[in-house]
């Protein structure tokens, strides 16, 4: 049985590949030979550093000690390798000719660096800010909770999360959303879509029949049909979903009460109501996305629908991909206390998907408060700069009607009475393409034939000074394609 070789750190890794074929006819000290002298020639030994000793090689290869002697001796013999006495074998400092250095090959040409990112362009609705992402307090807890409790993080876990940051969501959601939920109920996802697997599994099953917003967020349609559910659009307006569409043969509904996309609405009083009664009449179960849920910025942030439920049929969908970075992959689903266990025997077959590394980070950073900080320093930036938006769309109001909106991180413009009928959203965001402006056009979010034509302005991403700029290109461009 072989044993590491210890006793040569600079020569380890080089003497690990080596490996001495018994089949061969040249004898085994003949190829150990020629292999150390190989790595000592072709640099992979180090001149200078330290061999094992005849009888470590003799143990790692398998071979008898007096064969490693063997080929030892004809390597110090030929001035490749050195003993000292006392202390052990080394490769030489220098080479015994210099002519026995073989010629390297051409270093293959160096990969070109990959190219960075594309900033974001005005006025992409994906964009936020990097330079207002907490990077000291997160990085701080970061390294603390990687010092201290490495084992621990390394060690298996729950599969719902890490309980420290399921308390400390169940504490921020109670004060911020009126939520009342226990840890037990939270689970903690790598995102929106890992968690729409958790619920399928949960709540539905194949073949069912959900309700979902028109417009709305196609790849949600998509994910539903590929977990085996049966999407059904209903409309949505500037009051959200349409209770009208709700029948019997629905099982569940996906919306996004708290500020609709890609409308912006939100879900009226007497709408939630209705949805809360057909959910506890008819057995199904609605699933909140909370999409902007903490960017309102008149007034405090509204009850979430969960917080109205008496009935356990509220299933409340978060993420953190806005308030901190959308290259941050978590989320977290919160689960009526009937779901529970379906969910946790669903996570036992499926496994876990979602990083423990940066839970412990985000527990303290939300049991500590900076997480409340952050999105109380964010929303007072981003509320200033839909306020810019606003300001600048103002000269546009030919060619452009936004809504009315104190919320979110975009704003959705109806095409004015200058482009209406002329061209549409989708040539209006291939021409602002061209010209380095991103726009997304509002027709292609609907499932069925379009009912509206606009545009999605995001702003969060992008300062005042840029806003307007960028609003000036705009109205050059719509002047342009308008023809005056």
């Amino acid at each position: 049985m072989s044993r590491p070789l210890r006793k040569a750190p600079g020569a380890e890794a080089a003497l690990l590949s080596l490996a001495l074929d018994r089949a061969a006819k040249r004898p085994l000290h003949v190829q150990l030979a020629e292999g150390l002298r190989r790595l000592i020639l072709g640099g992979r030994i180090a001149p200078g550093a330290r061999l094992p000793s005849t009888r470590a090689l003799a143990a790692e290869y398998g071979i008898a000690r007096a064969t490693a002697v063997l080929a030892v001796e004809q390597l110090a013999a030929e001035g490749f390798v050195t003993a000292r006495r006392g202390s052990g074998l080394y490769a030489s400092a220098t080479l015994p000719e210099g002519n026995l250095q073989p010629a390297r090959p051409d270093a293959p040409a160096a990969p070109a660096p990959a190219p960075p990112p594309a900033p974001w362009q005005p006025f992409q609705i994906e964009a936020t800010d990097p330079a207002l992402f907490p990077r000291q307090a997160l990085g701080r807890y970061l390294q603390r909770h990687w010092r201290l409790d490495a084992a621990g993080l390394l060690a298996p876990q729950d599969g719902f999360g890490l309980f420290a940051l399921r308390a400390a969501l169940a504490e921020h959601l109670r004060a911020w959303r009126g939520i009342t939920a226990e840890p037990a109920q939270i689970i903690i996802t790598s995102g929106f879509f890992d968690g729409l697997d958790i619920i399928a599994a949960a709540a539905f099953t194949p073949g069912d029949a959900v309700l979902i917003e028109e417009p709305g967020f196609p790849p949600l349609r998509h994910a539903l049909q590929r977990l085996g559910l049966r999407p059904v659009p209903g409309l949505a307006d500037q009051a959200g979903l349409d209770p009208a569409a709700l029948d019997q043969a629905l099982r569940g509904v996906f919306m996004a009460p708290s500020r609709h996309y890609p409308l912006g609405g939100t879900l009226s009083l007497s709408r939630r109501l209705a949805f809360l009664d057909w959910a506890e009449r008819a057995g199904g179960f609605l699933v909140e996305d909370d999409y902007d849920g903490e960017y309102r910025y008149a007034g405090a942030p509204l009850p979430a629908l969960m917080s109205l439920d008496r009935a356990a049929r509220v299933i409340y969908v978060g993420s953190f991909s806005k308030v901190l970075s959308r290259s941050m992959r978590l989320g977290y689903v919160v689960l009526p206390a009937p779901l529970v266990a379906p969910a946790r025997a669903h996570l036992a077959r499926r496994g876990l998907t979602a990083s423990i590394l940066p839970q412990a980070t985000l527990a303290e950073f939300i049991a500590g408060g900076d997480f409340a900080a952050h999105i109380r320093r964010t929303r007072r930036v981003y509320g200033r700069r839909l306020a810019a938006m606003q300001e600048a769309l103002a000269p546009l109001g030919p060619y452009l009607r936004p809504e009315p909106t104190d919320a979110g991180l975009h704003l959705v413009a109806s095409l004015g009475p200058r482009l209406k009928g002329l061209v549409t959203d989708q040539e209006i965001a291939a021409a602002a393409a061209a010209e380095g402006l991103h726009l997304a056009p509002l027709s292609p979010l609907y499932a069925g034939p379009p009912r509206a034509q606009g545009l999605l302005l995001g702003f969060a991403g992008f300062t005042e000074a840029s806003i307007q700029t960028g609003m000036q290109r705009l109205g050059g461009l719509l002047a342009r394609l308008a023809g005056k």
